[in-house]
């Protein structure tokens, strides 16, 4: 029986025409009564795609129609259903942020890649860090600080110096963003089920913003951070080219 197929894109031109090329060629489902999503555009619309679609654990497969395309497979309009059937699948547990702001208000988001502390005003933050209750950093003063998890741990936390997590691994990255003070404090890895706070000193003074996968939160005065196992998110890649290669051999270039 053929695959049930949703597609999806992202504004892209690029995307938008490979889209009306792969309906044509393998129709289109309904995303809640599909055997997999594929989404068509770079990482972000991936990752986009993985949050909007969380609650159908229906796997994803992506093909790069963006720039980099770390989550993303090479696109070809050839012999989709082969490659579909025989995709590895990799499950990710996101993170989850509550954010407390400044206002009293508090806002909860999860993060697939990285959940991210960076200043908002011209001079440094000023962070302590807590983990699982205990007091382990008295004061970060840096431009920012994340927790990334495995999946993210390419992205923003690997420009910022963090470390490569291999895709099974049960650790999570604590990494600092230009520390000034401790200078050469670079981060940590934490097991995954460890539970981070970020608390803003000064933060009236030294205003800091909080983002969990592009979605921003100002004025925060505390943040916490665990990984979420009751969310898993189901992403195909092609055999050979999975998340687990990729990750290691992103350390080799």
């Amino acid at each position: 029986m053929p695959l049930k197929i949703a597609f999806c894109a992202s504004n892209a031109p690029i995307a938008q025409a490979a889209l009306a090329g792969l309906t044509r060629r393998y129709g289109d489902h309904a995303e809640d009564g599909a055997d997999v999503i594929v989404a068509l555009g770079g990482d972000g619309f991936m990752l986009h795609t993985l949050h909007r679609t969380q609650e159908l654990a229906v796997p994803v497969y992506g093909m790069n129609r963006g720039t980099v395309g770390f989550l993303m497979n090479a696109y070809s309009d050839h012999a989709l259903e082969e490659r579909l059937s025989s995709a590895e699948e990799a499950v990710i547990n996101p993170l989850s942020m509550r954010a407390h702001k400044l206002d009293g208000s508090i806002h909860d988001a999860l993060a697939i890649n990285e959940v991210s502390l960076l200043r908002c005003g011209p001079q440094a933050a000023r962070l302590a860090i807590h983990v699982d209750g205990k007091l382990r950093l008295p004061e970060l003063v840096c431009d920012g600080a994340l927790l990334a998890t495995p999946a993210g741990s390419t992205a923003y936390n690997y420009s910022a110096h963090g470390p490569i997590l291999p895709i099974g691994a049960e650790v999570l990255a604590l990494t600092s963003v230009a520390a000034f003070r401790p200078r050469r404090w670079r981060g940590a890895l934490l097991p995954k089920g460890a539970e981070v706070t970020f608390e803003v000193l000064e933060h009236e003074k030294r205003p800091v913003m909080a983002e969990a996968d592009s979605q921003s939160v100002r004025d925060v005065v505390r943040v916490h951070i665990r990984s979420e196992p009751t969310v898993r998110h189901r992403v195909l890649f092609d055999p050979g080219h999975g998340l687990e290669e990729r990750l290691i051999r992103e350390q080799f270039v």
